[in-house]
């Protein structure tokens, strides 16, 4: 529990955090000063009532934020737990402008996944940076009590969750429980639970808000999110009910990919073409109307299976899967433009890109592909590839797993790039792309 003053021990700690250590810059000569006996015992009677006051309390909220915003990153987790105004300066606003102005912050990918036992959640930050280098971090931080046992268990109740990042703050959404982490220190609380129980879930930010579909065969219902109550309501009533489907956010827009139907009504036939036209299409909401853009969805062409979508700057980017291969697009159409079947740039709004350079022999038959996808500063998409195979199917001969696999994809060079792979243990992380 953070204290309600701050110790002296704290502002030495701080000032050695913003020196470089540089032993050929700063070195520490001790120098000797004589002080009589008797006027240090004068000056330690006299100064014995101040001496709980601590230095730092009286440095000005200005200057103790520069101080602040210039600590390393891998410190930064340990700051709020020294003090309550520490605690007050990091969350705020002008934390945020400070080390962005010094060109402290990054654009980051944040995976968060919890452990199997319930008790801790594990983050990786990969940083991106212009140039070809990239650092990742790692880090095992515990979870709000009031979650240890909510859903039987932190784990089952995170399984499959959905990450969505507001500025700082990212959103783990999960079945019956939320969990809202701050992506510089790691600070963690529960929040208001989504109002229907959701698995396998479509979940984006539009406009400051989170917006959540698909994931029930209880409810269409489209649930909406106010960070600032803290409270769902719903909002809309989705044309198809989606499982397995992802979401994404772009240009005032709410979209919903892929995913199987359920609760399809009429026969079994009814129910397998409903279930192919959500595998391979998407339904766009517009957030401010609360109305859908098509009577139809738009399919993917190629007729592959949407395993991931993001957005990025003013468009929709999905990847679908084509049974032995994937493919990679982008929704340039709006959510006005009519739909067609073809991939060139016209009446459909689908724009073929340069397919995810995943190994040869990683997608086919019998396998499971999984694509987190989240899109960076607006001129990147993240991917992070997954590839298992399917519980009681036998995987054609020569494929392989892939687990935690990280390709970035240039939109200006229209090329994509290999990042480090993430660590074993975030196979089902939920990713979010932050500012860190």
């Amino acid at each position: 529990m953070a204290a309600e003053s701050c110790h002296s021990r704290s502002l030495s700690w701080l000032a050695r955090s913003c020196i470089p250590a540089d032993p050929a810059r700063h070195i520490a000569v001790p120098v000797p000063v004589p002080v009589p006996a008797s006027s240090a015992n004068v000056a330690s009677a006299d100064q014995a009532p101040d001496s709980e006051e601590s230095p730092i309390s009286a440095l000005p909220d200005e200057l103790l934020l520069e101080c602040l915003a210039r600590v390393p990153r891998a410190s930064l987790p340990a700051l709020p737990a020294v003090c309550r105004r520490f605690a007050s300066l990091l969350a705020s606003h002008s934390f945020i402008h400070l080390r962005r102005a010094h060109g402290l912050l990054r654009p980051s990918l944040l995976a968060l996944a919890v452990s199997g036992r319930g008790a801790t959640f594990a983050r990786a930050l990969l940083q991106l940076h212009q140039e070809s280098r990239t650092e990742l971090d790692v880090a095992a931080l515990p979870l709000p009590l009031s979650l240890l046992h909510c859903g039987g268990g932190g784990s089952s109740a995170f399984a499959h969750a959905r990450a969505v990042a507001l500025g700082r703050e990212v959103y783990l959404i999960g079945r019956g429980a939320t969990l809202r982490v701050d992506a510089l220190t790691g600070a963690a609380r529960a929040c208001a639970h989504t109002l229907f129980p959701r698995k396998k879930f479509a979940a984006a930010a539009v406009g400051g808000r989170i917006y959540v579909a698909g994931g029930s065969a209880r409810t269409a219902a489209v649930e909406e999110y106010d960070p600032a109550a803290d409270a769902w309501r719903v909002v809309a009533e989705a044309p198809r009910r989606r499982y397995g489907c992802a979401g994404a956010g772009a240009a005032g827009v709410f979209y919903v990919a892929g995913g199987v139907a359920v609760s399809a009504p009429g026969g079994d036939g009814a129910r397998a073409l409903e279930a192919h036209v959500c595998a391979g299409s998407v339904d766009a909401l517009h957030v401010a109307s609360g109305a859908w853009a098509w009577a139809r969805p738009r399919a993917v062409p190629g007729g592959g299976c949407v395993v991931g979508a993001c957005g990025a700057g003013e468009h929709l980017y999905v990847v679908a899967s084509h049974a032995v291969e994937l493919s990679f697009w982008r929704w340039s159409g709006g959510a006005n433009r009519g739909c067609g079947d073809g991939g060139s740039r016209g009446a459909s709004g689908w724009i073929a890109l340069e397919a995810p350079p995943v190994p040869r022999g990683s997608v086919g038959l019998g396998m499971a592909v999984r694509v987190a996808m989240a899109g960076v500063g607006g001129d990147r998409v993240v991917a992070v590839v997954n590839v298992s195979a399917v519980r009681g199917h036998n995987a054609a001969a020569g494929t392989v797993s892939l687990e935690g696999m990280v390709l970035v994809y240039d939109i200006a060079g229209g090329k994509w790039s290999r990042a480090p792979d993430l660590p074993p243990g975030f196979r089902r992380a939920a990713c979010a792309a932050v500012e860190c």
